[in-house]
């Protein structure tokens, strides 16, 4: 790519993450984190206005980009956002990086792009983030119970709405259970916040055995039913493990892989015991 289509690119790039942090700026509650963002915007509109100057063209924003890394900020939160934009920031710096010989104030577009990185990882406060090992600890423990237990249900009873029936008894109650143990164990290590630890464990629990039994309620077939509640356990774990990976900057292959390999194995054992326990007892529903 020459140097021409470099500073259109860059230039596009810049006008529109300065509405993007704009928006954003205007959205956040926090005035601190607010003007850290105002302030970020305004220095893209500069990074704009100086390739504005080479290239002699208006370009028009990204409007796509826009709207999808708002209502991503809007639905997963401003971190989630935030840090995909991060990820923009570093795509930027590598773009800079081949002009830098020919303009040398990119050198001082870098300097901005590298500290709005470092302002991004340290404004963002948001309780839900606080909380996400109790929401890991209610998703896993759901997932894994769960869907063990619906797999070994599947075979042992073969009918969906029996099944659903002893799902949600199971999964409500052992979310209770969770919630509980949650609350004592955060109480114990001094958590001053330990109801509110409770809470997120417990709302987790639940959502994810609501998601995992609503196949046995739609679909009359169980073996049909129990495919697509696998798939949905797939789903479950790769949009929550990427979620993490982006807002704690973890990686996302190991994590995937050991939660599904962990629930699809407990899984397939416990459809393995219900084939057993039931040609054992001779009990047919």
């Amino acid at each position: 790519m020459n140097n021409f289509k470099i500073l259109l690119q860059e230039q596009k790039n810049e006008i529109t993450s300065h509405i993007i942090y704009k928006m954003l700026s205007e959205k956040v509650k926090n005035q601190h984190n607010s003007e850290i963002l105002k302030r970020i915007s305004g220095d893209e509109i500069k990074h704009y206005n100086f390739l504005k100057e080479k290239t002699g063209k208006d370009v028009k924003p990204s409007y796509m980009k826009i709207i999808i890394f708002y209502f991503m900020s809007l639905i997963f939160g401003l971190t989630f956002g935030m840090k995909l934009l991060e990820n923009g920031e570093i795509n930027a710096q590598r773009g800079y990086d081949e002009l830098k010989t020919d303009y040398k104030e990119v050198e001082l577009f870098l300097q901005d792009e590298e500290q709005h990185e470092k302002e991004i990882i340290n404004m963002i406060n948001e309780e839900k983030l606080n909380y996400i090992s109790s929401i890991v600890l209610g998703l896993n423990d759901a997932l894994v119970e769960l869907t063990g237990a619906l797999a070994g249900y599947t075979f042992a009873f073969g009918n969906t709405k029996i099944i659903a029936l002893a799902g949600l008894i199971t999964g409500i109650s052992a979310s209770f259970s969770m919630a509980a143990s949650e609350y004592l164990s955060s109480s114990h290590e001094g958590n001053k916040n330990a109801l509110k630890s409770s809470i997120y464990t417990g709302i987790a629990y639940i959502l994810t055995v609501i998601a995992l039994t609503l196949p046995y309620l739609l679909i009359a077939n169980p073996f049909i039913s129990l495919g697509v509640m696998l798939a949905i356990v797939i789903v479950i774990i790769a949009v929550f493990n990427y979620y993490v990976a982006i807002v704690k900057d973890e990686p996302f292959k190991n994590r995937f892989w050991q939660m599904t390999g962990i629930s699809l194995g407990v899984a397939g054992l416990s459809f393995a015991v219900g084939v057993i326990i039931k040609n054992v007892l001779g009990i047919n529903i």
